[in-house]
């Protein structure tokens, strides 16, 4: 059937009624069916319009609609949408503690026993969408976004400069860039949601990845200890290759000097690719990770990576069965081979390869050499999170308000209002 959904203000969704709705049914068995999914990503629509095309063509009278809203809106409206029936039948979910306010108020069914395929998603993936202290998985875990630095390769190749695999060489190249009058790194300072992604990118090394994590979750280790302080000042050093007068560059002032050709590297996540070819189609690129920094705590490069977030089926969806059947399918591959083809994203799906070559080759680099994304993954459990926190206080230590070691005390002092390790 023909897809014929747009963009619905949240005003005007919060008041729809679902009257005349079928019965809970995956298949309707001849009676129409329309589930609404709610997500935050309105640039999204003519993609989940065609990925939800398949599963209504397998499911004769089941309409599948996407219901974007603004993504600095989103969490309100979902809180309040998954109060009654009137809100969505299933859900795009944030992951790890932001996810943990929409279980603790019951909204969400959990999906443990209902979604066979959940078994075969690794731990880690899963923990991305699970009650923090009941355990149970809440979504079917959707992406993986990883950290990289991504490059423009005609501006590499123009200056004869390759993509570096010691430090050393990483600083040559920015050096030789910076002295041809190109930027080196599109860096963004405004932004402060963006700090903690460039800080695990070019840091990551130096506190350890995954094995500090695990010494910070069980008491063993602090924010404030010296590998973690150490690696604030490993990322900061890189600033004398941001763009002039960076202190008043935003996101979308760093992603505009990328994807002009002022700037040849921008360091981000994954998700970036997609949006930089619909910026530029003609700009090739290529991605590489940062090599252990000198003094670093690990003699390997390190990849930063997090689940982006899980679809769940909300506890006041008159159409429960039906909805379940959707994020069952949603677990499949084939799902998660059109979500990645449609949307240029890697697929938290089991055995879902990328077709894309940039794709599939951060995804190998993540799966060879993972490491976590501290602040927003591991300490966004309780209020304030880390993730705040953190982007609060890296933001002081750019402008000069904060040396490394007050802003590391600032992350701490607020996630020991509530943190507690692990025996």
């Amino acid at each position: 059937m023909p897809r014929k959904y747009g963009v619905l203000g949240a005003a005007a969704m919060l008041a729809v009624t679902l009257a005349g709705c079928a019965p809970d049914s995956g298949d309707s068995g001849g009676d129409a069916v329309n589930l609404k999914v709610w997500g935050w990503r309105q640039e999204d629509v003519a993609a989940y319009n065609k990925i939800f095309q398949s599963y209504e063509d397998a499911h004769p009278g089941v309409t599948v609609e996407y219901v974007p809203y603004k993504n600095t809106e989103y969490d309100t409206i979902l809180k309040t949408g998954l109060t009654d029936a009137n809100g969505p039948d299933v859900a795009q979910l944030r992951s790890y503690g932001l996810l943990q306010p929409l279980v603790a108020a019951s909204g969400l069914v959990p999906l443990d026993d209902q979604v066979k395929e959940l078994a075969d998603f690794p731990k880690p993936v899963l923990d991305g969408a699970r009650g923090e202290n009941d355990g149970k998985v809440y979504g079917v875990p959707f992406a993986l976004q990883t950290l990289h630095v991504i490059y423009n390769e005609k501006l590499f190749a123009d200056h004869g400069i390759t993509a570096p695999t010691t430090w050393a060489d990483m600083i040559a190249a920015f050096e030789k860039l910076k002295g041809a009058n190109v930027i080196p790194l599109a860096s963004t300072v405004t932004d402060t949601w963006m700090l903690p992604i460039q800080h695990e990118i070019f840091g990551a090394t130096t506190y350890g990845g995954t094995d500090y994590l695990n010494k910070m979750l069980t008491g063993g280790a602090k924010f404030t200890d010296g590998p973690w302080v150490k690696s604030l000042e490993t990322w900061k050093g890189t600033n004398k290759y941001w763009p002039p007068q960076s202190s008043g560059v935003s996101y979308a002032d760093a992603q505009a000097l990328f994807t002009s050709g002022r700037a040849a590297m921008f360091p981000g996540g994954i998700w970036e690719l997609g949006v930089f070819e619909k910026a530029n189609p003609d700009l090739k690129m290529g991605i590489f990770n940062v090599p252990p920094a000198p003094g670093a705590a690990v003699d390997k490069t390190l990849v930063p990576g997090y689940v982006d977030g899980s679809f769940g089926v909300s506890a006041k969806s008159p159409k429960r069965e039906a909805a379940l059947s959707l994020v069952r399918w949603m677990a499949s591959e084939e799902f998660g081979r059109a979500y990645s083809n449609e949307l240029r994203q890697i697929s938290a799906v089991p055995n879902v390869q990328p077709q894309d070559n940039l794709l599939a080759q951060a995804l190998r680099a993540y799966q060879e050499n993972p490491s976590p994304y501290v602040t927003y993954a591991y300490f966004s459990g309780g209020s304030p999170t880390g993730w705040d926190l953190a982007s609060a206080a890296f933001s002081d230590y750019l402008l000069g308000r904060r040396d490394a070691a007050g802003a590391a005390g600032h992350i701490q002092r607020g996630v020991d209002q509530w943190f507690r390790p692990k025996n």
